[in-house]
């Protein structure tokens, strides 16, 4: 039997998360994809805490445009918090999302914010 939509994303995600993980040094960029928004999370796995987060239900984020265009802002939102908590590099979590689209969107604005991955 063929697996779900559901199922198959998130047969990838465990994979990824077999490999990915965040530390102190290097915390985890974490995206998940609604179809309405997009979540991102700089998370520190050793200890369990998410350090930054962000999303496009926040006020200031809310920017009209296509979800790609909101995906970039969210991108650059979590950058710029990411900088000023003292992150620099991290490791990247697509979710189990292809590296297209709303990610690739978010991961590239995040990348031109000043992360490295």
């Amino acid at each position: 039997m063929a697996l779900s939509k559901k199922d198959r994303r998130l047969r990838i995600k465990r994979r990824i998360r077999k490999i990915v993980t965040g530390t102190a040094e290097q915390p985890r960029l974490a995206v998940f994809r609604s179809n309405k928004e997009i979540y991102a999370q700089i998370i520190n796995d050793a200890t369990g805490t998410t350090l930054v987060a962000a999303s496009s239900k926040q006020k200031d984020i809310k920017a009209a445009g296509t979800k790609t265009e909101v995906a970039a802002t969210v991108g650059k939102y979590i950058a710029e918090k990411a900088v000023k908590a003292g992150i620099k590099t991290i490791s990247f979590d697509r979710g189990g999302y292809l590296y297209h689209g709303r990610v690739k969107a978010l991961a590239e604005a995040a990348r031109e914010g000043g992360l490295k991955f």
